[in-house]
C-alpha cells in the first residue's frame, strides 16, 4: 500500500502562486509515475501533470509555461509550483501515484487539496 497526503492548497488572487506538496509513505519502494489531476465542480477528474521516476514530465496544454512538477525521491514527495494561476484553475487537486507489481499496476490517489482563485 502507498499512502499519499497532498498540502499546500489555498485561496489565492489570480495572477498568485501556490506550491503544492505530496508526501508519500508506505511501500514508496516501486512507485513509478506520478502526477497531478484536479477536479473542478461539475467536471471530470483531469490530468495536470506527470512526471516518471526518472524525472521526464509531461504537462497538458493549460498549464503549459505555467506550471512545473517535480519529485524528490530521497524525500517521497510530489511538487508542483503552480504560476499565474487563473480562476478556472479553481479545483481540487488529488496526487496520484502507480506502483507496478510485475504486470499490474496500482493506482493510488491522496485525499485532495482544494485551490481557489479569485479574479
Amino acid at each position: 500500500q502507498v499512502q499519499l497526503v497532498e498540502s499546500g492548497g489555498g485561496l489565492v488572487q489570480a495572477g498568485g502562486s501556490l506550491r503544492l506538496s505530496c508526501a508519500a509513505s508506505g511501500n514508496t519502494f516501486s512507485i513509478n509515475t506520478m502526477g497531478w489531476y484536479r477536479q473542478a465542480p461539475g467536471k471530470q477528474r483531469e490530468l495536470v501533470a506527470s512526471i516518471s521516476s526518472g524525472g521526464n514530465t509531461n504537462y497538458v496544454d493549460f498549464v503549459k509555461g505555467r506550471f512545473i512538477i517535480s519529485r524528490d525521491n530521497a524525500k517521497n514527495t510530489l511538487y508542483l509550483q503552480m504560476n499565474s494561476l487563473k480562476p478556472e484553475d479553481t479545483a481540487v487537486y488529488y496526487c496520484n501515484a502507480d506502483r507496478k507489481m510485475g504486470a499490474i499496476t496500482y493506482a493510488y490517489w491522496g485525499q485532495g487539496t482544494q485551490v481557489t482563485v479569485s479574479s
